[in-house]
């Protein structure tokens, strides 16, 4: 609850336990076991920035968080919280302005990046790349951006990957040696993002960070929430959207130094999900933009069931704590309340160790940074009630905001020209001049054919048109052969008739010599 320009957070021992609002960008830890008051803190604290001008975001991980867009309902156990944090007089049931997003454009508008935006360092730690695959990774996004391609969504990137591919040869001399085994590694750690929705989160509108920083016509700090019950389900996803926020917001926020008050506070809510399994060069880059963000003058919130969940250097710039209650029934969870309790400052009044298990739901040790800088003693204090409704909002209103948050322009997606379409075109304009230089060398190949075909013919004929004319030599040799054999056949057959009858003739002139010289 925002009064007198501070944070009234709850009560402990009968005092108010406040956090200052010029250091609340020194970031923050909301932890605690499920069940335990996290939402409820988490909600609280986002009313006071809201109430005080600053804009805030937030993860809905389990869909309740909406009901900041309604009034808190009134009953019996509220009116005695709202007495016993002695807030009578101000405290009011009320909504807050409030616009809804939604990675996967159901509950919400849509949240999209570019691949550009995110870029191949970011990219290649949250697809935990080698160092080899990252990079590959650097020189397609060199390559893409000498070629003028632009890499809007996954389907730009698995082109672009499959275009160097193909061409790595052509690029070695002037970029680099890219083997193939990395290539189908990225492309392998590509899978799992798309299958979780990254085909959702990268595209066209990509969000202008500054609209989640804006106040409506009375000053409140629009509370922007997004929808994450589909979300972290999606570990890689969620981790590539937070990753991406924190970059952008450092990337394109001026430094701002110490303000009165942050320009901007996110809740990350189920923050383990970030750091599950995360390399070292992940964790460091994490690092590195929580410690520089702050004089951007935002705010950082990590909501988590242990403080064991956040990695040390991370954890250590987490100033401003609100530990609810956890439990030990093991050794692992011994030592984590007692880390838990040794990051506080001491209180001699009590043992921290003993209060965090003891605490009941809606308490919690808190320390927050005093004006100074200093953080507070550590305090078991009673959390205050939020003014909003503390169940998820009615499916009216979210539509009815939605259509009035002047937010629509993210709804409709658009594919540009990109460099899937550009590489698509060069390819399919290299595919045509392989069909047609096919097509030719075919032609050139039917031509040689017909050619070789037709002379084959042609001598086939030629040598058939000698073959006859040589029959007909032949035929017409042994047809005079023949002749001349019965022409001499016939001149001997004439010659011996002529003799036989020279004979016969003779031999009638002899006989009648013969007789005549008889008879004489």
């Amino acid at each position: 609850m925002y009064t007198d320009g501070k944070i009234y957070m709850g009560l402990a021992d009968g005092a108010r336990v406040n956090m200052q609002l010029n250091m609340s960008n020194r970031h923050g830890l909301i932890a605690g076991a499920s069940g335990t008051g996290k939402t409820i803190t988490m909600k609280a604290m986002a009313e006071s920035f809201s109430d005080a001008g600053v804009p805030v975001f937030l993860c809905d991980v389990k869909g309740d968080v909406s009901g900041l867009a309604e009034p808190g309902a009134q009953s019996d156990s509220m009116e005695k919280r709202i007495d016993k944090f002695g807030v009578r007089g101000e405290f009011s049931y009320k909504a807050y302005p409030v616009c809804f997003w939604d990675i996967y454009q159901e509950g919400g508008h849509p949240v999209r990046a570019t691949v550009s935006d995110m870029g191949p360092d970011i990219l290649a730690r949250i697809l935990n790349l080698t160092p080899a695959q990252e990079g590959v990774l650097n020189i397609i996004f060199k390559i893409a951006d000498d070629r003028g391609l632009l890499l809007i969504d996954l389907k730009d990137l698995r082109t672009t990957i499959n275009f160097v591919a193909e061409h790595k040869d052509d690029y070695t001399l002037s970029y680099g040696n890219m083997s193939t085994q990395s290539l189908g590694g990225i492309v392998r750690a590509l899978l799992p993002l798309e299958t979780q929705g990254g085909d959702l989160f990268f595209g066209e509108p990509d969000l202008d960070i500054f609209d989640w920083i804006r106040t409506d016509v009375y000053g409140k700090g629009m509370v922007n929430i997004l929808n994450c019950v589909k979300l972290v389900q999606n570990p890689k996803l969620y981790a590539s959207f937070l990753l991406w926020m924190m970059a952008e917001l450092f990337e394109k926020l001026p430094e701002a130094g110490d303000l009165e008050k942050p320009k901007l506070v996110f809740f990350f809510d189920e923050a383990h999900m970030l750091f599950a399994d995360a390399p070292k060069v992940l964790v460091q880059k994490i690092e590195q933009v929580v410690k520089l963000v702050r004089s951007k003058g935002v705010g950082i919130y990590f909501v988590t069931q242990s403080p064991g969940d956040i990695p040390d250097q991370v954890l250590a710039q987490l100033s401003n704590r609100v530990q609810h209650a956890l439990r030990a029934y093991t050794p692992s969870e011994q030592k984590a309340v007692k880390v838990a309790a040794q990051s506080f400052r001491a209180n001699p009044a009590f043992k921290a160790e003993d209060v965090i298990m003891e605490l009941g739901v809606g308490e919690a040790l808190t320390s927050f940074l005093d004006e100074n800088g200093v953080p507070t003693i550590a305090q078991r204090t009673s959390i205050i009630c939020p003014q909003s409704l503390m169940a998820p909002a009615a499916e009216g209103t979210v539509q009815s905001l939605m259509a009035r948050d002047g937010m629509s322009k993210y709804d409709q997606a658009y594919d540009g020209v990109s460099a899937y379409e550009v590489l698509t075109g060069e390819m399919e304009k290299e595919a045509q001049e392989e069909r047609l230089a096919a097509e030719r060398e075919q032609l050139e190949k039917d031509k040689e054919a017909f050619e070789a075909r037709k002379a084959k013919e042609e001598a086939a004929a030629l040598k058939q048109k000698e073959k006859a004319q040589e029959d007909a030599r032949k035929k017409k040799e042994k047809e005079e052969a023949a002749a001349q054999k019965k022409k001499e056949k016939d001149s001997e057959r004439r010659k011996n008739q002529i003799e036989r009858q020279l004979i016969n003739t003779g031999m009638q002139v002899l006989k009648r010599g013969i007789l005549n010289t008889l008879f004489k």
